[in-house]
């Protein structure tokens, strides 16, 4: 069974599914639905809507130059059955189809790098600009943020002065039987640990 692809926007056009057109010069279009056939028919340039491949890899948001793309060129060379080739070629498609989704993943990532600090960025422009269209605060809210953002900060400090004070361990001098001194450290740092938590 041989799954092809629709001419105009490179989505899998399944046997008995989809249109195909022959023009008089006896090239074969196969379409994946009537929306494919119907741009095709309006002569639109498929490198121009968003919803097509060819847009996709025109932008650069799709994968252009990678080797497992290779493997899903079209080849019409006749080979004789083999059980052991069928066995060895489909495990290899799964595993192929493994490497090129982790290559996308990878792609992806590295054409979105740095694109929440844009929008950020973007946001607090649109802030400054059009500053003037957003509610007002009432003086009481200011008054409760900027509490709140000074407890946070004091509680900060506090924690960090416990924490330097508690680090310190204490030596305490235990006798033993009169004449004999055992110095123990003091772990209270460790006891408060699991308080503090």
């Amino acid at each position: 069974m041989r799954i092809e692809t629709c001419y105009f926007c490179s989505r899998p056009a399944y046997p008995s599914k989809g249109i195909t057109f022959v023009r008089n010069d006896a090239k074969v279009f196969r379409f994946c639905r009537s929306k494919c056939h119907k741009n095709f028919k309006m002569k639109r340039n498929p490198r121009k809507l968003k919803w097509t491949k060819a847009f996709r890899r025109a932008a650069g948001k799709e994968m252009l130059v990678d080797s497992t793309l290779q493997f899903a060129a079209r080849r019409n060379v006749p080979i004789r059955y083999n059980r052991d080739l069928v066995n060895k070629t489909v495990a290899a498609m799964k595993r192929i189809s493994e490497i090129r989704a982790r290559r996308e993943r990878v792609f992806y990532r590295r054409r979105m790098a740095g694109n929440k600090q844009r929008q950020i960025e973007a946001a607090k422009k649109l802030v400054e600009t059009h500053g003037h269209l957003l509610p007002k605060m009432r003086g009481s809210e200011r008054k409760r943020l900027e509490m709140e953002a000074e407890g946070e900060m004091m509680v900060e400090d506090m924690v960090d002065v416990n924490k330097s004070e508690l680090k310190k361990k204490q030596k305490v001098r235990w006798t033993v039987d009169g004449d004999q001194e055992v110095e123990e450290e003091d772990n209270t740092w460790e006891d408060m640990e699991g308080i503090e938590a």
